[in-house]
């Protein structure tokens, strides 16, 4: 899989691995670089069958295969112990590996994810694999604003997201591959498991979030033995996109705790 590292690079230095959402980009997360590159070595990468990690994704894909493969990548870049930052599919991958290989981890935070299917978000889901099929990727492409932003910053960033829209269809994924990768997060069920995840966990969300209701971090929170919300009042499902600094001030805050605590230890 194609991976960047970015930050500090001492051996010493705190490693934080980003997780990006459905689209699976390492890009998803240019506006918190800046931001968390001053103190931490930051992963980032594309996920298979995405961009440029180029792969035909096989039946029966998974959640657990996409941790599965993010572990190798980990193994052989020699990481073995990380905080992970996942939005929404990410921040399911992040959960699968807090359950398949809790020792990596340090901290988890997963934004505007759910640990079981929900209708709201499956119907949401539907309607975007309708417009792909019947439609073809430039509709689909054109709609994920809808999902993914408030209203009022769509209407401010109709340039940018002309851009972006460009972008997003000349590296448009294999159909095959998008259908099994919304597949995959849609089967995810791991409610049973989590009272196993007792890695510090900080969940993020969204009161505005249109694509995944916020009770459902709110739910986790409550579940996961060792958790907390954080809850947003703006910026949508990718309010790290659209509201970027709260955000990421969230996440220094916490991985200032996080690393306080360790070094405390």
């Amino acid at each position: 899989m194609h991976y960047e590292l970015h930050g500090r690079m001492e051996p010493d230095a705190p490693t934080l691995v980003l997780s990006s959402g459905l689209g699976g980009a390492a890009a998803f997360w240019t506006p918190q670089l800046p931001a968390l590159t001053q103190d931490y070595r930051v992963l980032v990468y594309d996920q298979l069958g995405t961009n440029k990690s180029p792969a035909n994704l096989p039946a029966g894909y998974s959640i657990e295969s996409m941790a599965v493969e993010l572990l190798e990548l980990l193994d052989t870049l020699g990481i073995r112990r990380c905080h992970f930052i996942g939005h929404a599919l990410g921040g399911l991958v992040g959960l699968q590996i807090a359950l398949l290989r809790p020792q990596l981890l340090q901290s988890l935070v997963p934004i505007n994810a759910w640990s079981s299917p929900n209708p709201h978000s499956a119907r949401c889901f539907a309607v975007r694999l309708k417009l792909l099929h019947d439609s073809g990727p430039a509709a689909y492409v054109q709609a994920q604003s809808l999902f993914l932003y408030p209203a009022d910053w769509i209407a401010a960033n109709s340039e940018r997201l002309a851009r972006d829209d460009a972008h997003a269809l000349a590296h448009f994924p294999p159909t095959m591959n998008l259908v099994r990768r919304i597949e995959a997060l849609l089967a995810f069920d791991i409610e049973a498991e989590l009272v196993r995840i007792t890695t510090p966990t900080l969940l993020i969300a969204n009161r505005d979030d249109m694509l995944v209701p916020w009770q459902h971090s709110q739910h986790l929170a409550a579940a996961l033995p060792n958790a907390q919300l954080a809850l947003l009042n703006y910026g949508g499902h990718a309010s790290s996109v659209s509201d970027s600094e709260p955000f990421n001030q969230i996440l220094l805050d916490h991985l200032a705790e996080q690393c306080g605590q360790v070094a405390a230890a």
